[in-house]
């Protein structure tokens, strides 16, 4: 398994990315007078799974936090599938879409209880060191240098 230094990084969440860019596309053509009502639930549920896994990853440093998020982007891609079957009964989409739809989310659910699972891999020590462009920004606002800024300092003189 290749080491991830982003959430991005993440199979699972380039998985929610496309279930939720599929989602959006489809809900284009739902009826008008869903737009406040089955559009938008099946738009939040299925892009909040994605967030939700961008927020466990920022929670790593806390294994129960980043259990809770992981568990979050289930619950939410569950209400996905929810949504996904109204559509399907309502005609927004075909069966052959919401079965590819549904089998994307059970996708999405079976790598979430994985990571769920796995949690202390993903939340040891080693695993939860901010990006360099992050750790800039920290030692930068308390008015710090970088080590590897004090380093080039020291070999400049």
């Amino acid at each position: 398994m290749k080491h991830a230094n982003s959430f991005r990084d993440l199979e699972v969440y380039q998985l929610a990315r496309r279930l939720a860019q599929e989602i959006f596309e489809a809900s284009k053509t739902f009826s008008s007078a869903e737009m406040y009502s089955l559009t938008d639930q099946i738009r939040r549920s299925s892009r909040s799974v994605g967030a939700q896994i961008a927020e466990a990853w920022g929670k790593r440093r806390y294994e129960k936090h980043f259990v809770s998020k992981l568990t979050d982007a289930n619950g939410e891609q569950m209400e996905t599938q929810h949504w996904i079957e109204t559509a399907s009964a309502c005609s927004y989409i075909t069966p052959q879409q919401r079965e590819q739809r549904l089998e994307l989310c059970a996708s999405i659910g079976r790598m979430l209880h994985g990571m769920t699972e796995k949690a202390d891999q993903f939340c040891s020590a080693t695993n939860h060191r901010l990006p360099i462009t992050d750790q800039k920004m920290r030692h930068r606002s308390q008015g710090q240098r970088t080590p590897a800024e004090s380093n080039e300092e020291l070999e400049e003189a």
